[in-house]
């Protein structure tokens, strides 16, 4: 069988796009001129199929303008030449030129009847995460997927950071406490009796809503009293979350427990500064062999205003990478898409503060 040939679209081409299309599609093709746009638009790619000096397939990426989203538009392959793997090969195509251009995440739209491009996706790694309505010209509806196209590869020779899910709502900051012990500690191992007992020693007993998180201070105390070494930065002196509760009782009681926390870290060997952290503190913290817990909003990730931890376990030029131990199965998500997640620096340093007065937690967690 002659090689396939994965190559951009030329100009020379447009005949047979526009017969490609034509051929594969009843409903919203594109035009003859969209074709020439997309050939000569620098900041999108369309890549062609050919096998034997004909043209059996094609697929246009979009990359939209400040992000680091890349979108699936439109693929198409001949009737005549399924089951020669040509989807695959391009859609593989077209998730390195997405990588090539800095993009995170590789988004599409299918057709709920196209069950045959389902399938491609599905089995590439791709997920669903909403629907689009009467998305068509023939308001055929329209499933989104998406996947993650940027992965982080550890340095040669350096290990990786173990991944642990949180087993509740409320415990964010025993399950990026445990990774952190678990990279540290090879013989550790986590488990859920370890994570409800981590909480009840760092609990700030309330929080917004429902049972409280835990707070900066027992976490440290608690990575302090399993022979680990701790430092602490905060932005601030006063108790911490007091904003997030209403009635007085509430706020006296994280005020108490505040002041607990404190003097059990006055009598232990801990290290509390009251500074605002960089991205530079991170990178040389981590280059000493640390892993810092940090205290982040998730307002910018899915909407709500709440505070959560997650564990950050590199950092490059372009991103921080962290393993955030939530992971939604509601929305199709699983472990592999919440670890060494990269967020942007600039856009990390903004999610990494919480609550009107940008409260900014970090614990470091050492081998002692």
């Amino acid at each position: 069988m002659p090689a396939t040939q994965i190559r951009p679209a030329l100009k020379t081409e447009l005949n047979e796009l526009v017969a490609l299309e034509e051929l594969c599609f009843e409903h919203d093709r594109m035009s003859r001129r969209s074709f020439q746009r997309f050939i000569e638009h620098p900041q999108d790619k369309l890549l062609v199929a050919e096998q034997d000096q004909q043209l059996l397939g094609y697929i246009l990426v979009l990359f939209r303008r400040n992000t680091r989203l890349a979108r699936i538009y439109s693929i198409a392959v001949s009737p005549h030449a399924r089951g020669l793997g040509l989807g695959q090969a391009l859609v593989e195509a077209a998730e390195l030129a997405a990588q090539e251009q800095g993009a995170v995440f590789m988004r599409l739209e299918v057709r709920a009847d196209n069950i045959w491009a389902q399938n491609l996706y599905q089995r590439l790694g791709y997920r669903q995460f909403g629907v689009y309505h009467n998305y068509y010209e023939d308001l055929q509806v329209a499933l989104r997927y998406q996947k993650r196209v940027h992965l982080y590869h550890p340095a040669s020779g350096t290990k990786g950071v173990p991944y642990y899910r949180q087993t509740t709502d409320f415990s964010c900051g025993p399950a990026s406490l445990m990774m952190a012990i678990s990279a540290l500690n090879p013989d550790y191992e986590p488990e859920i009796d370890e994570e409800l007992q981590l909480w009840r020693e760092a609990t700030t007993i309330f929080m917004t809503s429902g049972h409280g998180g835990c707070g900066p201070h027992g976490l440290a105390l608690a990575a302090f009293r399993r022979g680990f070494k701790a430092r602490l930065i905060l932005n601030q002196t006063s108790p911490l979350f007091v904003d997030s509760v209403r009635t007085p009782e509430k706020k006296l009681i994280l005020e108490r427990v505040h002041q607990q926390f404190l003097a059990q870290i006055a009598n232990a060997d801990i290290e509390l500064n009251y500074d605002h952290f960089t991205l530079k503190q991170l990178e040389q913290g981590l280059h000493q062999g640390g892993l810092p817990l940090v205290l982040i909003s998730t307002y910018h990730l899915d909407g709500r205003k709440a505070p959560h931890w997650v564990l950050v376990c590199a950092i490059d030029k372009e991103f921080v990478y962290i393993h955030d131990p939530d992971i939604d199965e509601a929305t199709g998500e699983s472990a592999v898409d919440k670890q060494y997640l990269p967020i942007e620096r600039s856009r990390f340093d903004r999610l990494a503060r919480y609550g009107r007065q940008g409260l900014r937690a970090l614990v470091w967690v050492f081998k002692d």
